[in-house]
């Protein structure tokens, strides 16, 4: 049996290195532009969709890494370069990870190409979750998803809140009450195909950061959908329902937390891409620029602050890691692991891009410098998809065994 090593596979160092060229030459030079325009990056968008890191086969294949970390090694290079971009490249794959953790492998092999087009005509796709009223509590979602038997339709009605791609998307998948005195375990996610009638996005929200990324509310107003885009079909819904109204428990048989247990590991790689990038952006910086004859690393209060930083940056990784691995291999976050993972890399995206503005002084808060951007672009990390707040609550719950409110 070979020994224990935590190196990387050659194919995973060629696809670190493959993005990370992609962020470097097509990411970075495009990255001001399009946080000035606030507008979705769809050239962009399509030169990914032309080398194969934008679309189905390059997901599929991250996905399949037994390890799990091959799609953490791909959003941190690729929100290294830039993140407003980067989620507007990943921000599909948050609805891809909604259909693969919900639906059938025909609902799979339908679906997932619809939410990327083809590098002729890309496409996005959009996860429906979040509500005016119903953020990090699900279980106070008003959005409702009846079933016409007669013509075997599912009826949707509601309103989305802070949807990335949200009106813009090819695919909507939406999650929607079928059971409202069930409360979250009455949830069931949907698809909404395209043109579908009677859904409508809002105008673009205008946002702190990640400006290059679409962000809208949408209106479901007596959306009908066919019997088969519930995913996982109605048998195993009402195998689920009827489970749940005798009194079984269990997260996993919730639409949005099924999803978003896949994914907080991956949204943390993103915050570490933010991070990785300002603080290495300051490290030169502060190699370069002279205070009273030389150069400010030679400072302790710099050079200590650095070194923390790099410190928090290596050890944040191999958490995203390990959680990813975990979920990858279908291990039970005993501890809040993927929970773990994702509070810590939010909050130190926000404190290394705040120190690297710190670092430049009056040039960091100028837009000639990107840590302004990073700055802005790290804040989300600590209220989307949880908040650091809720994160904490999710691990206190796993060490505790406890309801903690």
């Amino acid at each position: 049996m070979a020994g224990f090593s935590l190196e990387l596979t050659e194919e995973q160092k060629d696809l670190r290195d493959w993005v990370h060229g992609f962020a470097a030459e097509v990411v970075r030079p495009a990255a001001a532009e399009w946080d000035e325009r606030e507008e979705t990056p769809w050239p962009v968008i399509q030169e990914a969709a032309k080398i194969g890191l934008y679309g189905f086969e390059s997901l599929a294949d991250l996905f399949g890494d037994p390890t799990g970390i091959s799609l953490q090694i791909a959003n941190e290079e690729l929100f290294w370069g830039d993140a407003g971009i980067g989620m507007a490249l990943f921000g599909t794959s948050l609805a891809v990870a909604g259909i693969f953790s919900a639906g059938t492998p025909d609902q799979l092999a339908e679906w997932v190409p619809q939410c990327f087009g083809d590098q002729d005509d890309p496409k996005v796709a959009a996860f429906c979750v979040s509500e005016p009223q119903a953020g990090s509590d699900v279980s106070a979602m008003r959005t409702r998803a009846k079933y016409d038997e007669a013509k075997d339709e599912w009826v949707l009605t509601g309103q989305k809140a802070w949807i990335t791609n949200g009106g813009i998307a090819n695919i909507h998948v939406v999650v929607a009450s079928v059971d409202s005195s069930l409360g979250a375990r009455g949830q069931a996610a949907f698809i909404v195909p395209p043109g579908t009638p009677g859904l409508e996005g809002a105008k673009k929200i205008k946002k702190l950061g990640l400006r290059a990324s679409h962000t809208a509310d949408v209106f479901l107003d007596d959306v009908r959908v066919p019997g088969h885009c519930l995913l996982g079909g109605k048998e195993k819904l009402d195998a689920r329902l009827a489970r749940a109204r005798e009194g079984g428990t269990g997260a996993k048989g919730q639409a949005a937390m099924a999803t978003f247990e896949v994914s907080r590991p991956t949204v943390g790689a993103q915050a570490l891409g933010i991070a990785r990038a300002a603080y290495e952006y300051a490290l030169d910086y502060a190699g370069d620029r002279e205070a009273f004859g030389r150069p400010i690393i030679e400072n302790q209060s710099i050079a200590f602050a650095l070194a923390d930083l790099r410190t928090e940056i290596e050890a944040v990784r191999l958490l995203i890691w390990q959680a990813a691995w975990m979920a990858r291999n279908d291990k039970t976050f005993d501890a809040g692991q993927g929970s773990m993972s994702k509070l810590r890399a939010g909050e130190l995206a926000v404190a290394a891009s705040e120190k690297a503005v710190q670092v430049l002084g009056g040039a960091g808060y100028s837009r000639e410098h990107p840590v302004e951007r990073m700055y802005r672009d790290a804040k989300i990390y600590t209220i989307f998809e949880g908040t650091s707040e809720i994160q904490r609550l999710v691990i206190a719950r796993a060490i505790s065994g406890r309801q903690i409110r």
